[in-house]
């Protein structure tokens, strides 16, 4: 894959530890941010005191502030009538945390429609996990697959893609089906030349004019203009000494990390020697195996 120019700088930072999960094989990776935000966030400001302006609990039908102890977390069901559920009951529901992106099926590549993916991570292999990483990279680019798996980031339960880009296995997350609308209630053209009465001259013209602008994919050929425009304001501004101070909050925690899992080595060379011909009977005790080397981060 060609190496994009004038990328981000890449992200050290390890969000999450775990492993990749296939057949009994246990690859130790780390996750790592794959983009960052060119976007321009504004923040809410009094014009008067330059003091930051924050959300407010407020009862809608009131107009009053409320105390957090006061909020119940509620599901409409019906027009008008909701189903409270308790913290208790929230917290029975969360999926339980595994720290193993467990790669359940592989797919065709141009399988998966482009809408289900939503936010992509760097995997890169830690411990003794260099090599089966790029076992599994290289098995990935010579067949044309991916791996469909599931993975628990943060307390929420993810579908996600793992996929070769360059050097890298990239887990892509993917949004459940349930997410994606329907198109059906779309007033669209029916499939097919025929179908939508386009004409063969209506074709070639639309051909060529397709081909005339084809070219390499670029991303720097792209550019979020508003976001360039702002930033020219921005430092015009500064130069000119029009900056404000603002006293900033106080920032959150980072959370802390989850378990490492190490290299299950003979787990590996049992896979590649026709362990995946047993890959039913064989897989729970390949996770019983993990979890007893597992140690806390």
């Amino acid at each position: 894959m060609k190496q994009e120019k004038n990328l981000a700088p890449t992200s050290t930072r390890t969000l999450w530890k775990g492993a990749i999960s296939f057949g009994l094989v246990h690859i130790p990776v780390g996750l790592y941010t794959a983009t960052r935000d060119t976007g321009i966030d504004f923040d809410w400001l009094d014009k008067r005191s330059m003091e930051p302006v924050g959300y407010r609990r407020i009862n809608k039908a009131t107009g009053k502030e409320i105390s957090p102890r006061d909020i119940a977390k509620g599901v409409e069901y019906e027009d008008g009538r909701y189903v409270i559920l308790t913290p208790e009951e929230i917290a029975s529901a969360f999926p339980k945390i595994t720290q193993t992106i467990e790669i359940e099926a592989f797919v065709d590549a141009e399988e998966i429609p482009l809408i289900y993916l939503e936010r992509p991570y760097y995997t890169a292999p830690l411990a003794r996990g260099q090599k089966v990483y790029a076992l599994l990279r290289e098995a990935l680019h010579k067949t044309g697959k991916v791996g469909v798996a599931k993975v628990v980031i943060q307390t929420k339960q993810h579908l996600a893609v793992l996929m070769p880009c360059g050097r890298a296995l990239v887990l892509n997350l993917l949004r459940w089906g349930g997410e994606i609308r329907s198109f059906e209630q779309l007033d669209l053209p029916p499939l097919g030349i025929k179908a939508s009465r386009i004409t063969a001259a209506e074709m070639d013209m639309a051909v060529k004019l397709i081909e005339d602008q084809t070219q390499h994919w670029d991303a720097d050929g792209f550019r979020n203009s508003f976001a360039e425009e702002i930033h020219k304001l921005i430092h015009a501004k500064v130069k000119a000494g029009q900056v404000h101070e603002v006293v900033k909050a106080e920032e959150a925690r980072p959370a802390s990390q989850g378990a490492e899992i190490v290299d299950l080595t003979a787990l590996l060379k049992r896979s590649l020697e026709g362990g995946s011909s047993k890959k039913s009977a064989a897989k729970p005790a390949a996770k019983a195996a993990g979890t007893s080397k597992r140690r806390t981060a």
